[in-house]
This record gives structure tokens, sequence and C-alpha cells, in this order.
């Protein structure tokens, strides 16, 4: 008996021991962020209109539209776009997108042209380019086959705190590489992220995606489309009556000689869940059969299924310019054979009449903290007519399976001897030429050896060059993932990037991948690079010691430690901490509630405290943002106007616990609409200035007081 108290407690001495060692290093770690924090490196606060001023004044020194050939493939990114060029069935255009490295976050807003035949990269800069962003949208232009448009896209600080959507309207031309930002007649689409895009004729279909503000993601279901040839977008209002699809984001919208049809997504729905506190005293409870606790308002995640048409009847041909097409919604059944499980982030391009389908990952929330992810590695096809998926399985071609070892040398040292001679006899009649002789006897004439060693030195550069464009071929598909990019160029599907994650870390793939959609012969690898440089976050740290705390205080409660001997219990898969982040908004929509009595003073007391509580707002206090209303503006900061005037009201040396809950909460709105209408005139000028840049309302996640809250701005890794 005394020798198994003394195991545990040398046990326990150790395990106090590594959390002191954790606490060490934890402290350094913050006197570390602490200096940059000093030298002005590492601010959070960071101005995002300063940021972008910045960018516009980089683009201001590009003069014209320059197109440069680069050493390799661009940055490691994550939801940017990709697409064939419609003007040019040799290349695939890139553009935008973000990386991050688990600290910061990092936005272009460069367009990359691949050469798809000299396997060449080149980066196009132009004084007139789209600001750097995430999360857009973008297509070809239907009728208009000679145009790409993009809309929307977000933004944010380094480290995420702070960020906004775009609401801009841009058309490149993709031969010339010229962007043109368009500006419509008429109400627009507002800001947003995760859309989709896709074309009918004259017109360009957008729907979906999400907005963030301070309070939570707000999922979209709008429809809008934008006629090319009148300049105008149109939102059709839809019957009460009428299926559509639900608010979502990351879904697919493909084109369609009747219109468009849409598939899939993934969106947050509002549900009750207990606190973490309650959990954590259910867990210690559930043993001694105790539970039990209040709910609080979450959002939890859903992959739709589902699938619509979308019916597009243009206008009469004698109807007045400008007027909108008629749409109509149809639900579809479920398509046959889909992918099992149901999955976020497959990403599909469009393919003569079907949708090419690939990767996606799936969660499991076991708990709040607990999250296991399987993600997926393949290929479907969607049957858009026939509403069914087809798996797609690379096979090696008969070529390939007849080919072997020793006998495809063989046949090519042969070729190589046929071409030698082809090559001696052509060099002798260019000899024979030149002196004057007869092409029959050009047997007899000797050749040049300088002309020889010059073609001899082209033949070895031709090598040279065939050998840099000999890629391996793999009969198996690239590692499994979610949001990867997809394009499909003369047949050939090609697969750029995408994200997977691994316990606390997120992998952004930096690789391009290309499959014969035709042959299925093999997934020929155009370059694949590692990318080390993910920094662990201090928060990760925090979570660690948080964990081991309540470990060691579970531990002081039962008095047992668990030996070694014994089987350790099963740990649950760690989501990554963007995957954590994608909570933030969780705990945004449960009320904090307090108790006081109801005793309230007179009314004229009541006016007196109520100017003596406004006379001490001064400036530094809360103050609104561009396109905040006054409801928005007290719902975001109702806190701080509340301790405002329980100070006031102190000072006047009236007792705050004499007024209701409500008296508190209305004399407080009145500080804050006091404040929203004192700041009108300056907060007007700033809405002006942004829709002018195309900036929706720039949010603080902080604001929304949850866990993680953070860091949260970022579009990429996250199921949205």
């Amino acid at each position: 008996m005394g020798k198994d108290k003394k195991s545990k407690s040398e046990s326990k001495k150790a395990r106090l021991a590594e959390k002191k060692q954790k606490q060490e290093k934890k402290a350094e770690k913050k006197a570390k962020v602490k200096a940059s924090k000093a030298d002005g490196s590492d601010a959070e606060d960071v101005d995002l209109d300063a940021v972008l001023e910045e960018y516009k004044k980089r683009q201001e020194q590009f003069l014209k539209v320059t197109e440069t050939v680069v050493d390799g493939p661009p940055r490691a990114r994550s939801a940017a776009t990709f697409l064939a060029n419609p003007a040019n069935s040799n290349q695939l255009l890139l553009f935008g997108g973000e990386y991050f490295n688990g600290s910061l976050a990092t936005f272009f807003n460069d367009l990359m042209v691949y050469y798809i035949d000299r396997d060449e990269w080149r980066c196009v800069t132009s004084p007139n380019a789209p600001l750097p962003r995430s999360g857009h949208a973008w297509t070809r232009g239907g009728n208009q086959s000679n145009a790409v448009y993009l809309f929307g896209g977000e933004f944010s600080s380094p480290k995420q705190g702070t960020f906004y959507h775009y609401n801009d309207f841009w058309k490149l031309d993709p031969t010339s590489r010229e962007w043109t930002r368009l500006e419509p007649k008429g109400k627009t689409p507002p800001a947003r992220s995760g859309h989709r895009m896709t074309y009918f004729k004259n017109y360009i279909i957008l729907f979906g995606g999400f907005q963030d503000t301070a309070h939570q993601t707000k999922y979209l279901a709008d429809l809008w489309l934008y006629d090319t040839t009148n300049f105008v977008w149109h939102n059709p209002a839809l019957p009460p009556a009428q299926p559509k699809p639900d608010a979502r984001s990351s879904f697919t919208l493909l084109p369609h000689e009747q219109g468009a049809v849409l598939y899939g997504g993934y969106s947050r729905v509002k549900a009750t869940a207990p606190t973490n506190k309650q959990q954590k005293q259910q867990q210690q409870q559930s043993s001694r059969g105790g539970g039990g606790g209040g709910q609080r308002n979450v959002l939890r995640p859903q992959i739709h299924t589902d699938c619509f048409f979308l019916r597009i009847t243009p206008p009469a041909s004698d109807a007045p310019a400008g007027t909108a097409p008629t749409v109509r919604w149809e639900r579809r059944k479920k398509p046959a054979n889909a992918p099992d499980p149901p999955r976020a982030g497959a990403t599909m391009a469009f393919h003569r009449g079907r949708g090419i389908l690939f990767g996606g990952v799936h969660d499991v929330q076991e708990s709040e903290e607990a999250i296991e992810s399987e993600f997926f590695n393949g290929l479907f096809a969607w049957n858009i007519e026939r509403n069914r998926f087809f798996p797609l399985v690379l096979r090696k071609s008969a070529r390939a399976k007849a080919g072997g070892g020793g006998g495809g040398g063989g046949g090519g040292g042969g070729r190589r001897a046929r071409a030698k001679e082809n090559e001696e006899e052509l060099l002798r009649q260019l000899a024979a030429l030149r002196a004057g002789v007869a092409v029959e006897d050009a047997d007899q004439m000797e050749i040049d050896e300088g002309e020889r060693a010059g073609r001899e030195k082209e033949a070895e550069a031709a090598d040279e060059r065939k050998a840099v464009r000999e890629m391996p071929v793999s009969m198996e598909l690239p590692h499994p993932r979610f949001n990867a990019l997809l394009a499909v160029q003369d047949d050939v599907l090609y697969i750029y990037g995408g994200t997977f994650e691994k316990g606390d870390r997120e992998f952004t793939f930096d690789d391009m991948y290309a499959i014969d959609l035709g042959k299925l012969d093999g997934c020929k690898e155009i370059f694949s690079r590692q990318v080390e440089d993910w920094v662990e976050s201090e928060s990760e740290d925090e979570d660690d010691e948080d964990e081991d705390e309540y470990e060691d205080e579970e531990e002081d409660e039962d008095g047992d430690v668990e030996t070694a001997d014994e089987e350790p219990k099963a740990q649950p898969f760690t989501p990554s901490k963007r995957k954590k982040k994608q909570e933030a908004d969780e705990g945004s929509t449960a009320d904090a509630t307090s108790t006081a009595p109801s005793t309230a003073p007179s009314k004229e007391e009541e006016e007196d405290e109520a100017e003596s509580a406004a006379t001490t707002v001064e400036d530094g206090l809360p103050h609104p943002r561009p396109f905040e209303t006054r409801r928005d503006f007290f719902q975001r900061t109702s806190n701080e106007w509340q301790e405002i005037l329980m100070a006031s009201l102190r000072r006047k040396g009236v007792q705050p616990e004499s007024l209701t809950i409500k008296e508190l909460k209305a004399k407080a709105f009145e500080l804050s609409e006091q404040k929203w209408w004192d700041c009108r005139e300056e907060i007007t000028q700033l809405e002006e200035e942004q829709e002018a840049a195309g900036i929706g309302e720039v949010v603080s996640l902080a604001d929304r007081g949850a866990p993680g809250a953070q860091g949260a701005g970022g579009a990429g890794a996250r199921r949205r």
C-alpha cells in the first residue's frame, strides 16, 4: 500500500514539474510577443484602410499591364479562384487567395497565368487590379465568352482580428489582362464571401455566400442576375410559396442550357448546447448520476446535399431594354449515388454537361471541443441531366501495360539510330545544294562538321526542354484535402492546392496535378512543394495548459492518478485552431441576464441622471462604425454604455441597483443614440469612402466576446 502511494506521489510531482516548465515557456513567449508589440511589429489594431492604401500606392507604380515570366509557381494559397482561360485553350488563370501559417494571414491580388504547353508561370501586374482578397467568386461571361466577371471576397488584418467583405464588381479581359471595375446602374448585391457565380446567355448568375457581422456569421440565400447587355443587376422577387434553396455558401453552381443547377453547400444553423462549465460539471458528476444545467445558443455545422434547378426565361424580344428575366427555382431529387458520407469543401468544375467533383471533409462533432474529421480524395462525375454521380477511377492505358522495361528501351535505341541516319542524309543534301551539285550525288558529299555540331547542339537543347516538361505520373489521386481549386481546359482536369488538417495544424497544399478526363490514364504531377512554416500560436499553449489544469483539478478532487499500467484513454481528434475559431459567433446569441431591485427614482431624477451621464461621454468611448445602425451600435456596445451610465449615477449619489434592468438599458440606449447622431457626419464620410473602394462593414471579432473570436476572420480553411 505504501509503495502504491509513493508511486502516485512521484507521478504527481512529475506532472507538477512538467506544468511549471510549460508555464515558464509560456511566460517567455509572452515576453517576446510584448517586446514585438512594443516595436510596433505585431500591432493587432491595424488600420485596414491604411494597409489597402499601401496596396493602391504599389499598384499606381505600374504604368501599364505587364506580364512577366516568374521562376516558379505562385506562393501557396487557399480560397483563391482558378479558371481555364476562355480566350486561350493553352492557359489557366489564378487570382487572389490567402495563406495562413498559424499566426498571420497574407492576402494576394496577383493574377497568375499558367502556360500549359510551356509549363511556364507568368505574373500580371496592372495599375487597376482588384485589391487583395479571398473567398471571392468569378466566372466566364456566357455570350461574352472573352470576358471574366469577379465579385466580392474578404480581407483581414494579419492576425485576423478585424476584417471586411467587398461588394465591388470587376471585368477581366483574359486576352489583354486588363481589369475594369464595373459600376452598374441601380441596386447591386451586398458584400459577401463564399458565394458562387456562373453564366447563362447574356446573364451572370450570383447566389448565396455569407456575411460576417459583429454578432455572427449570416448565410445568404439571395439571387442576383447581371445583364451584360444592359449593365444592370436584377434581384428577382420569388413567390413565397415557391421552393428555393436555403441560405448557404461553398456550394456548386453550374451552367445549364436553360439556366443553372445548384448542388450541396455548407452553413450553420441555430441549436442549443450546454455551457462549457456545465459540460465539465457533467463530466465530473456523470459517475455519480448528477448533471443537468442550462443551455446556450450555438450554431451547428450543416452540410447540404439537396439539388435545385434554376429555370431562367429571358424577356421577350419586344420588351423594354433592361427588363428582368423570369426565374423559378425547381427542387430536384437528391442525386443518385452521391459521395457518402456527405462532405464539405468538395469542389466541382464544369466539363461537357457534367460536374467533376474532388475531395472534401466529413466532420463528426462529438463534443464542443472534439471533432472527428475524415478527408477524401475521391474523384466523381455528376451527370447533370441524369442527376447521378459516377466514380472516376484511374487506369493504365493499353500502351503503358504493353510497354515494359527492356523492350521499350530497345525500341527507343532503334528510333534514335534511324533519326541519326536521317539527319546525316539531310546534312549531305544541304551541302550538295550549297555546292550546286545534284541532290542524287549527295551521298558523295562530306558533311560540314560545324553544321553537324550546331544541329547536335539544337537537338540537345530540345531534349533538355523536353526533359524539363516530363512530369511524374502516378496511378494514385492527390493527397486527401478539401477546398481544392479545380479547372478543366481541353478535357484535362487541373487540381490546384487545397487544405488538410492534422491535430492542431493546418496545411495549405502547394501543388498542382493534371488528369486527362478522356483517358484517365494517370495523375500527372505538375509541381509539388513542401510548406513548412507553421507557427504554433500562443492560444494553443494556453489551451494545453488549461487542459492540464483541468486534469490536475480532477485528480485533486478524486485523489487518484492514472497509473502507467492502466490503458490510456483514447483522445478525440482536435480540430485546427481556425476550425475552432469558426465557432466564434456561437456564444454571441446568448443574452447575459442579471437581477436588480425594482425600486425606481422619480421621472425628474431620471431626466437629470440621463443628462448628467450624457455630459460624461467623451471621445475615446464607444464609437459607431460605417454602415452600423443605431440598434446595431448599441447591441455591440451595450455593456460599455451601461457601465458609463452606472458610473455617472454613482457620481450623482444614485445607486444603479435602484433601477430595473429595463430602465438601465433604456437610458444606456439613449446615450449610445446621442453618440451615434453626434458622429453621423463623420461616419457618413467614411461610408462614402468605403463604398467607393467596394468595402462593406468592417468587423472586429473581439466584439463577439466568444472564446476563440480573435483570428476568426479568414475563410480559406473554415468550412464556410
